[in-house]
């Protein structure tokens, strides 16, 4: 793959919210991967760009007819106020740093991530995110699609079921992103 250098590239932190760290086995190991990903990208003037999942209130957005969110219409997971759209404090955003909030379990579906990438002229995204799964596999086809370079940094990552983390990482992902861990990245 082609070298990208750092303006062209902007580092995406994925669905790292509170309600969704609190599902990890380890959380711990997680963020302190995802801070160094951050450190990293702040120390070279990579964008890091925030993606989360909100809604309006009563969830006017979400179709009867889709099944991963028509559940939070009648169940206790709140994701329409602007509490809810918290980053984990541990990552929190500083100045500069972008926030998103999109509609659907891409990052690119039901927000304005394309039209940022466009104006910072960015050509290669980073990809971390909770759950590898969700946001990181529907993130990745869709920016494969739009002819985006990809990384996904493996060990900011992370998935509920790690037999389904592994195959995604290790067989999957590969076909469309160079995957690496974050030590890896910070020395490429």
């Amino acid at each position: 793959m082609e070298k990208n250098n750092n303006q062209q590239t902007a580092l995406l932190i994925m669905d790292v919210q509170g309600a969704t760290v609190k599902m990890l086995n380890d959380e711990t190991s997680f963020l302190h991967s995802v801070n160094k990903a951050i450190n990293h990208a702040r120390a070279n003037n990579i964008p890091v760009i925030y993606i989360v999942v909100g809604f309006r209130k009563g969830y006017p957005e979400v179709s009867r007819n889709n099944k991963s969110f028509t559940v939070l219409k009648g169940g206790t997971m709140n994701l329409d106020n602007e509490e809810s759209y918290k980053i984990h404090e541990s990552i929190a955003p500083q100045k500069g740093d972008i926030i998103i909030t999109k509609k659907r379990v891409s990052a690119f579906t039901g927000s304005d991530l394309e039209v940022i990438l466009r104006s910072l002229e960015v050509k290669h995204i980073v990809l971390t995110g909770i759950a590898t799964s969700g946001v990181v596999l529907s993130t990745l086809r869709e920016a494969a699609d739009k002819d985006y370079v990809i990384t996904v940094l493996s060990d900011c990552c992370a998935d509920r079921d790690e037999e389904v983390h592994r195959v995604l990482i290790t067989k999957i992902f590969i076909r469309q992103a160079d995957v690496m861990n974050v030590e890896e990245w910070i020395h490429s």
